[in-house]
């Protein structure tokens, strides 16, 4: 592992040889550099890369169950159908991510920056998105029932024929949002108040 220079704490690794950690029992890989790497269709539940740059890394179809991946640089990623049930994404950075079918029910993702990540059919049924940027994300399809988005921006977001229902919306920012054929069914736009629809 080499650090990129003196002043930065990020570590640049190969994905070879953080597979090959991880097989050997570690899991803490924190502020590790894998820009534009491959790790897909691998077994890596628990890991943690909290600030770690995986701008552009290819993790589709990979298995990151309760990974720790607390302000990692995200952006670029592609998430295609990988899972992250119960992983901590809090402050991530997942501009442009794609998260195409991705599983992140109870995962938690609040303040992070989703802005045009694409979302679609994912599945993020109770996951925590309190105060994150959504902002034109495409979330067609998604499944966010029971999910909290509470002062969650999703100005342009596209959330046509999304799962809403129980879903908690309260303070989010819906300007300029497509929620043509979503289900809003039980929906929660302000505190202690629930709705049926929203006109689309």
């Amino acid at each position: 592992m080499v650090y990129l220079n003196p002043h930065d704490r990020t570590k640049i690794i190969t994905a070879s040889a953080l597979l090959s950690e991880y097989q050997s029992g570690r899991r803490e890989f924190g502020w590790v550099d894998l820009t534009k790497t491959s790790l897909t269709e691998v077994n890596l539940i628990g890991i943690k890369l909290s600030h770690s740059n995986l701008a552009e890394v290819n993790l589709s179809h990979t298995v990151l169950k309760a990974a720790n991946l607390l302000e990692a640089n995200l952006s670029g990623a592609n998430l295609w159908r990988t899972d992250l049930q119960g992983s901590n994404l809090t402050r991530a950075r997942c501009y442009g991510t794609y998260f195409i079918r991705a599983n992140l029910s109870n995962a938690n993702l609040s303040e992070s920056n989703l802005d045009r990540a694409d979302m679609r059919l994912a599945y993020l049924s109770h996951a925590d998105l309190r105060g994150a940027d959504l902002s034109k994300a495409n979330l067609s399809y998604a499944d966010l029932s029971s999910a909290n988005l509470a002062g969650a921006n999703l100005q342009g977001a596209i959330l046509t024929g999304a799962k809403l229902s129980n879903t908690n919306f309260s303070n989010a920012n819906f300007m300029e949002a497509v929620l043509s054929g979503a289900d809003l069914s039980q929906a929660i736009l302000h505190k202690d108040r629930a709705i049926e629809t929203i006109a689309a």
